[in-house]
């Protein structure tokens, strides 16, 4: 029966939508994290009876068809890259861009990957770098027993030097933004890698040509509104329950058939 193949392709759906909800839901507190939704689209028709064909000899068309569907399939789980929620923390090194971008890091291997988390910290060699010690771009070295850091809205990084009392631009940060952000890869350590559907990375500086500005002493918090996902996990599972009747309602009408040949 037809209809146990469609019931189980909507609940197989709705168990990868509750994986997503449970992801977001997971990364609640996770700075930076972008959520996702999922995408669905109707499968294949049988079309037992196509709409407009030629029901008689004398030319009457069929004003409508019989098309039975084959079900649901996941076509994907988009990420929606609107802005979240700025979090002061006080840190000098903690950074957050308001707006369009990206912070650009280095990787070990010499490719870039690309972050809206900003808990930046220096490492044994000065430089600014990630919570996995990859440094940030353009790569910045504070200088030993500099004090005052300093990040302005455009990414000037500007310290203190010892036996001075003015302040020093030592480096510049880029931010990076893509024609469709939404098609970033998403590789972990709240990073994202390009692709072909994002486009290739544009550098430029903070606060400039649409590009976002960034804030000291600030973390951007996860775009994930609790609320509303728990919402989404009620109406996931309610689907799940009534594609799993369906396919009890249909095992019932097949048990009634069999009896009839017994």
């Amino acid at each position: 029966m037809q209809a146990l193949h469609t019931a189980a392709t909507g609940m197989a759906a709705q168990e990868l939508n509750v994986q997503v909800i449970s992801n977001n839901i997971a990364n609640l507190r996770t700075t930076g994290f972008k959520k996702q939704t999922v995408a669905f689209q109707d499968l294949i028709y049988d079309h037992q009876r196509r709409v407009g064909a030629q029901s008689s000899d004398q030319g009457t068309i069929l004003p409508v068809g019989i098309d039975i569907g084959g079900g649901v399939k996941t076509v994907g789980t988009p990420r929606s890259m609107t802005q979240g929620t700025l979090s002061q923390t006080g840190n000098d090194l903690d950074l957050s861009i308001t707006g369009e971008g990206f912070f650009k890091v280095l990787m070990p291997d010499g490719t870039f990957q690309y972050t809206r988390d900003g808990t930046f910290q220096m490492d044994n060699q000065g430089r600014i770098v990630t919570a996995q010690g990859n440094p940030v771009q353009p790569t910045i070295t504070i200088p030993q027993n500099a004090s005052g850091i300093t990040v302005n809205a455009q990414g000037q990084v500007s310290v203190t030097l010892p036996g001075s009392t003015t302040s020093n631009i030592i480096g510049q940060l880029q931010v990076t933004r893509f024609i469709n952000k939404a098609g970033l890869q998403p590789v972990g350590n709240n990073q994202f890698t390009d692709t072909p559907s994002s486009g290739p990375p544009q550098d430029g500086v903070a606060n400039q040509d649409g590009l976002g500005s960034i804030t000291q002493g600030s973390l951007e918090q996860a775009n994930v509104d609790v609320v509303s996902e728990m919402s989404e996990l009620i109406a996931a599972q309610r689907a799940y329950e009534m594609n799993a009747k369906v396919i009890s309602a249909a095992d019932q009408m097949l048990q009634s058939t069999t009896a009839l040949f017994r």
